[in-house]
């Protein structure tokens, strides 16, 4: 299988790129840059893309797309992150529209953050869109994706909870008072907490990618979401650190801004990976122990970010 990767040079992109290779795969990343440097393949943001990159290809992975926790939303931010994702996806389906004949497959790298806050309640992939920036934005994401059905391709959107691994955005904000000393519990400590390891991840998509009867929505969440406190304790273990101080929610609004505080890091979002298990997938790491364990060794793999 030829296998294109938009995003191929990130930490994800690079993990799937090893892992595809090693299993006999041609996969490559599509670069991205100026028009005038003969090597680039493509720049969404001057909507353009080198004729040839995606002929011949079987399956694009599109992983491209501005760090949603980097910075405060602001209007400006919002609008970026917008365009790095809608807009990325509109040229790319666009081009694949005008091949003589397109890949069989787009896989989207989506998020949990398409359910909003679901409280207690498990929500699996036919769960409706939940409400705030963050889910309108997945939302119409995928469905910019999913404008690649009117030309026979398969879609599949990767709905992915935060990965666990050292350099995710969820745990790079976590870890500076966790190494101090202070960690604690976020909030209330009763929200929900979807997460999957970065080696499970990645073998969610190459296992999609091979499963063709597969296509819409996938929860990429390994099947034992935990509350907040429950993985902070998990997550002091890993760290042989304390977990008495609790992290209050107006602490994490002042320091991150309120978007980032209430739909990344607050929010209680318990999905539940329905179409992978039925579809016989296996994690490797199925507990939050086994994850952090993994994750905080010496060796523990890089990390992927989720949208």
């Amino acid at each position: 299988m030829r296998v294109a990767i938009t995003g191929g040079t990130g930490y994800l992109g690079s993990m799937l790129l090893q892992r595809l290779r090693g299993e006999g795969h041609d996969a490559f990343a599509v670069r991205r840059g100026p028009a005038s440097d003969p090597r680039s393949m493509w720049d969404p943001a001057a909507g353009w893309v080198r004729p040839g990159t995606f002929e011949g290809v079987d399956a694009v992975v599109f992983l491209s797309g501005t760090s949603i926790g980097a910075a405060r939303w602001t209007a400006k931010r919002r609008a970026a992150l917008r365009e790095a994702r809608i807009g990325s996806t509109r040229v790319l389906v666009e081009h694949l529209r005008t091949l003589p004949a397109p890949p069989r497959t787009l896989l989207t790298a989506s998020a949990v953050g398409f359910y909003g806050d679901t409280g207690d309640h498990e929500v699996r992939e036919g769960a409706p869109q939940g409400a705030g920036f963050l889910a309108t934005l997945v939302g119409d994401w995928e469905r910019e994706g999913d404008r690649a059905q009117e030309f026979g391709m398969r879609v599949v959107h990767a709905r992915f909870a935060p990965s666990l691994a050292r350099n995710s955005e969820v745990i790079e904000k976590l870890l500076l008072p966790f190494q101090l000393g202070l960690g604690g519990r976020i909030g209330s400590g009763r929200q929900w907490f979807s997460w999957v390891a970065s080696e499970d991840a990645i073998a969610a998509m190459t296992f999609l990618l091979a499963h063709d009867s597969i296509e819409g929505a996938v929860n990429i969440v390994a099947p034992g979401a935990v509350r907040n406190a429950d993985f902070t304790r998990a997550l002091g273990r890993a760290l042989h650190r304390p977990t008495v101080f609790p992290i209050p929610a107006f602490a994490l609004r002042a320091l991150f801004g309120r978007g980032i505080a209430d739909e990344m890091l607050l929010i209680s979002q318990r999905a539940y990976p329905a179409r992978l298990l039925d579809a016989g997938f296996r994690f490797t790491y199925p507990t939050i122990d086994e994850a952090l364990a993994a994750s905080f060794s010496p060796a523990g793999t890089p990390s992927m970010t989720a949208a």
